[in-house]
């Protein structure tokens, strides 16, 4: 984790590799008018906005220094800082309610089942999916291939689970492979919500 390690000298620090794939959520644009109200159901409708200036690495870096993994903090001169769950919903505007979720390891074998239940493919299509990203993982290109076919299907309830699997895998858990979506993180969090909505 890059926050974990403190450098005492510049010569020492490795290069910083941010993950924002703000670019692939405009392109993907806003949900088919059809999901638009199932989106904001779920409350996450600011994440389609929502986009993480990562052009001030020298910024970045001066946080990365100061993160102490410890007390999840940044210590700066002024005093030590803690990000919480209050600041993440304002500058998000995401409500923040109920309960904490809480994420289990997942086999590909469950990552598969969720797929067929959540965006209706074949169990062979989801198995050859997972297994050309070695894991419980999907490519966002392959979500958004879902989301495209099944909004030509007129698939509206699958369709809107397609588009919250990519749009939540690009901004909460977006990764450095900049090309997969961790089903695990992402597929456990939507069915929690959907089986809030009762979708």
């Amino acid at each position: 984790m890059l926050f974990g390690i403190i450098y005492t000298s510049i010569q020492e620090r490795p290069e910083l590799k941010l993950a924002s794939h703000k670019r692939k959520v405009k392109k993907f644009g806003r949900p088919a008018p059809e999901i638009e109200g199932l989106v904001a159901a779920t409350g996450l409708t600011p994440l389609i906005v929502y986009s993480v200036d990562t052009g001030d690495r020298g910024v970045i870096s001066a946080f990365v220094e100061r993160w102490h993994k410890e007390t999840s903090s940044f210590h700066l001169p002024v005093g030590e800082l803690t990000i919480t769950l209050d600041d993440v919903a304002l500058l998000l505007h995401l409500p923040i309610i109920g309960a904490f979720h809480s994420f289990k390891p997942m086999h590909v074998d469950e990552a598969v089942i969720m797929l067929v239940e959540l965006l209706e493919v074949s169990h062979e299509e989801a198995r050859a999916e997972t297994a050309q990203c070695h894991g419980a993982y999907v490519r966002l290109l392959w979500l958004r291939d879902i989301y495209q076919r099944r909004c030509e299907e007129r698939h509206w309830i699958v369709a809107a689970h397609a588009y919250l699997l990519y749009l939540v895998g690009c901004t909460f858990f977006a990764n450095k492979s900049e090309t997969h979506v961790h089903v695990v993180y992402d597929g456990s969090l939507l069915v929690e919500l959907l089986w809030r909505l009762d979708l």
